[in-house]
């Protein structure tokens, strides 16, 4: 009897997944737990396991589909047994959509090309209203400015009315330029909308100030082959701005909050998430409980998280959460930048290269390895005066590397 190969429970907060790839074809035996597809999520991707052995005898969604927990995705065929039965793929059922929309949703959801089983009703009994369907368009529309690139013009000279200008002709197939079009992850997707959504919904500022590194580089320096041998890694800058950013929160504790409609939320633990990047997208994972955290400790879970976004084995657990987030450009060479803000935070700390330049010491022009730092806050819960000082705080924590025992 053929086995329904579903979508599984994937998180609390993951409703829907995209088809990636599917690892075998149709035909192919598998093996107990042998992964079968691959499942796109706003956060991370899920492998779909084999229940049973046998082969894989229907592939019921395609890659690019859209699917929720407990929707069957192929029909896999017990060892042993003949495959003779085709089972058809599931399709839409007209009574159901009609049930769960309104006649005027339902045509402006096929006008606009919005597929109204991907949509959350705000209607009497959840149905689906003509404005969840139109804001459905616009977000989609939005995404689609962040993720197509800009097109670039180019200025033509006016002509005199007088003059005709003939038109070039169209250039022969054989010279045409090679493009490629790729489907963007769900991931991607998902960042992109994030952007809009952050620039969208909070009153995002930021302001910078500059970091003397010369004490904690002296540092690193002085204690980097003794902590390597002692914990088996290296020490890096990451550890001191994490423990100066959590001394700041300390003192600041409205940068440690998240806005939940007319009350502000105080987090009176700090769960900092590291920015990562990797092939597919920037991630975010958590530090939990970071005041409690050695150095040893801070730079050995940014190396397992490193190394999981590598290989793409982070879970849902260890992206979810958060109370504040810093995220450095410098590994990548940026001297200076504006990071957006992670929701629900309200508040991101940009690192930047370091970078040797003359400042001015006691009356003295001297070289000193400089950093520009970034705050972005979100101004709707956190006042000038307050995310100044802040970013004053972490300047002075890190340039005095022995107060980070007593505030970090």
């Amino acid at each position: 009897m053929p086995i329904e190969i579903r979508v599984p429970m994937l998180a609390e907060s993951v409703v829907e997944a995209t088809v990636g790839r599917w690892l075998k074809r149709e035909g192919e035996r598998v093996s107990v737990g042998e992964p079968l597809v691959e499942l796109e999520t706003d956060k991370v991707n899920a492998e779909v396991p084999a229940d049973e052995a046998g082969v894989l005898q229907q592939i019921l969604r395609k890659e690019g589909e859209v699917v929720r927990p407990g929707d069957v995705l192929g029909m896999l065929l017990e060892a042993g047994e003949s495959a003779g039965v085709t089972v058809s793929a599931p399709s839409p059922v007209r009574e159901e959509e009609e049930a769960r929309a309104t006649p005027i949703a339902r045509k402006i959801a096929e006008e606009l090309g919005i597929d109204l089983r991907e949509l959350r009703g705000s209607g009497a009994g959840g149905k689906v209203t003509k404005e969840d369907v139109q804001a459905a368009a616009r977000l989609k529309q939005q995404v689609q400015e962040v993720v197509q690139e800009p097109a670039v013009e180019t200025a033509v000279p006016s002509t005199p009315a007088v003059e005709r200008v003939t038109p070039p002709a169209p250039a022969a197939a054989s010279s045409a330029r090679a493009e490629t079009r790729q489907r963007l992850s769900r991931r991607r997707l998902t960042i992109a909308r994030r952007l809009v959504e952050a620039q969208h919904t909070a009153a995002m500022l930021t302001t910078f100030n500059e970091i003397d590194m010369s004490a904690v580089v002296a540092l690193r320096a002085k204690w980097k082959e003794r902590f390597q041998q002692q914990y088996g890694i290296s020490l890096g800058f990451m550890p001191f701005f994490v423990k100066a950013v959590i001394g700041a929160l300390r003192a600041f504790p409205q940068l440690n909050a998240e806005l939940q409609g007319d009350e502000l939320v105080l987090k009176h633990y700090y769960d900092i998430g590291i920015a990562i990047g990797d092939p597919e997208g920037l991630v975010v994972p958590v530090l939990r409980d970071a005041d409690k955290m050695s150095f040893a400790q801070i730079e050995t879970a940014i190396g397992q998280f490193v190394e999981k976004a590598r290989n793409r084995t982070l879970t849902l657990e260890e992206l979810q959460g958060g109370t504040f987030t810093i995220t450095n450009g410098g590994v990548f060479g940026s001297l200076l930048s504006t990071p957006i803000l992670n929701p629900p935070q309200v508040g991101i700390l940009g690192m930047h290269r370091i970078q040797e330049r003359p400042v001015v010491v006691d009356g003295q022009i001297v070289i000193r390895p400089m950093m520009y730092v970034a705050l972005s806050y979100d101004h709707r819960v956190v006042d000038g005066r307050e995310a100044v000082l802040f970013l004053v705080r972490v300047k002075q924590l890190v340039e005095d590397p022995e107060r980070l025992l007593l505030e970090g």
